[in-house]
């Protein structure tokens, strides 16, 4: 039986990078429930790298930086199919070649290009493709993260960031609803193990740190949150509509864990 009715449905997913990627486990689970997965990445040599790894896929080239590369997108999309059933939106950015910095010392180029790159394409690509769009059960889901009120100092201004893609989500299935029943949910993943979270200072450390405040004592894996991803494209879960699902084991629940402060108390923390 097919539970979550997502065969044959086709799904635009954005950002897949490698094998580590949120994205990349996503076009692979859609795929094996049956699902018509096109991917779209920001560059040439991506889609090269990517091709390797799933095969006869479409693979599109866009740059979300750029409202020109995004219509051009849709366009394509359109041409090769009359409709979608989701988008995937697993995109983020942050320039940190200016140092680990403190938050008011951040350069406003760089948390305006995150801001562009990271939530604005989102809203661009919602709009691009409204036309193409499933209007009945059509389903967007976009990669958050489990909290954006927790200031970590080494995320430097990306949880603003993501508290903006949070909003955001919320004021496209409003706009929307007033022609369709597309819905907008984000997945709220804790930290995870990507080669873009390898980029992040000091993230190791924080990383290791997290997988023992979640109540298993076992960090979220990336399967876990393209398991959520399929459940909120699919119409199984019609009923949910601007929520971010927080993927996290339980962490947010744990802070006072014995074997934590216990550790911190001996270290004289």
């Amino acid at each position: 039986m097919d539970f979550l009715d997502l065969a044959g449905k086709s799904v635009l997913v954005m950002g897949a990078a490698n094998r580590k990627s949120v994205a990349f486990h996503v076009g692979k689970l859609l795929s094996d429930f049956g699902a018509d997965v096109l991917y779209s990445v920001r560059s040439e040599q991506r889609r090269e790298s990517l091709r390797k790894l799933v095969g006869d896929a479409p693979i599109y080239v866009c740059d979300v930086e750029h409202q020109e590369e995004i219509d051009r997108l849709a366009e394509s999309v359109a041409k090769d199919r009359s409709q979608i059933q989701g988008i995937v939106h697993s995109i983020a950015f942050a320039d940190y070649s200016a140092g680990w910095l403190p938050f008011h010392e951040t350069p406003r180029s760089a948390f305006l290009q995150a801001v562009d790159i990271s939530c604005f394409s989102l809203i661009a690509t919602c709009n691009a493709f409204r036309e193409i769009l499933d209007p009945a059960t059509g389903s967007v889901v976009t990669i958050s993260i489990s909290t954006t009120r927790m200031a970590a100092e080494n995320y430097g201004y990306m949880a603003p960031v993501k508290a903006a893609l949070d909003s955001s989500i919320c004021f496209l299935a409003k706009s929307f609803s007033g022609f369709s029943k597309v819905r907008f949910n984000a997945v709220c993943p804790g930290l995870l193990k990507t080669s873009a979270s390898a980029g992040i200072p000091g993230y190791v450390d924080s990383y290791l740190f997290a997988e023992q405040a979640t109540l298993r004592k076992q960090a979220v894996q990336t399967a876990e949150v393209a398991n959520s991803v399929a459940f909120l494209l699919s119409p199984r879960s019609s009923g949910i509509n601007c929520q971010g699902l927080v993927i996290d084991a339980g962490m947010e629940t744990n802070y006072f864990d014995e074997q934590i402060v216990k550790t911190a108390v001996d270290k004289g923390v």
